[in-house]
């Protein structure tokens, strides 16, 4: 390994995987971020279509959870009509990572929705047939996301490949979901 490389690593390692936001978020090239996904850690960069909020962050690294990082991810994937914030199944990253490295992209997520809240679960039920009365968004469980310039149906067949959780595709919508329940495919 370059001397390079070991002080980019080291760099990385010694941010503990805080999630890079605002000011210091310049400091991760994509280079350095590529490097995390190939290596012994997990990361993930979001941008939420309805708060144009961005984060990034390593949420595993050397056989552990980064919990300040989960903790900013569910603050980033809230319920933004309602301002409530729920943990999200750790599992639920890891799946999203797993459909991202089977197809080695390093791009930006774009997130529909990720936490719901019960009272804008329930209004959106009552304005569409395509949302579940007991979703699993209401669990944390779920999350509705898009990769830009990523075939919807590529993404759909990777996830339904890695049979991880269950897989909706709403190609009308432009999303695809995953959640960590049950294997199934709609």
């Amino acid at each position: 390994m370059s001397t390079v490389s070991k002080n980019r690593r080291n760099f990385i390692r010694g941010l503990g995987g805080i999630a890079l936001l605002g000011v210091t978020a310049p400091l991760m090239s994509n280079k350095a971020y590529a490097n995390i996904i190939t290596g012994n850690g997990k990361a993930l960069r979001f941008y939420n279509r309805h708060t144009q909020e961005k984060v990034q962050g390593v949420f595993w690294q050397n056989g552990q959870y980064n919990k300040q990082v989960l903790a900013s991810f569910d603050h980033h994937l809230r319920d933004h009509r309602q301002q409530e914030v729920a943990s999200l199944d750790p599992k639920l990253f890891d799946f999203l990572h797993a459909i991202c490295e089977k197809l080695g992209l390093d791009k930006e997520i774009h997130i529909i929705s990720g936490y719901r809240s019960p009272k804008t679960n329930a209004m959106l039920a009552g304005k569409s047939t395509g949302v579940a009365k007991k979703s699993y968004h209401m669990r944390g469980m779920a999350m509705d996301f898009a990769i830009p310039g990523v075939d919807l149906a590529l993404l759909r067949d990777t996830a339904k490949a890695l049979k991880l959780g269950g897989v909706g595709y709403y190609p009308d919508s432009g999303f695809i979901h995953i959640d960590t329940g049950r294997v199934r495919s709609w």
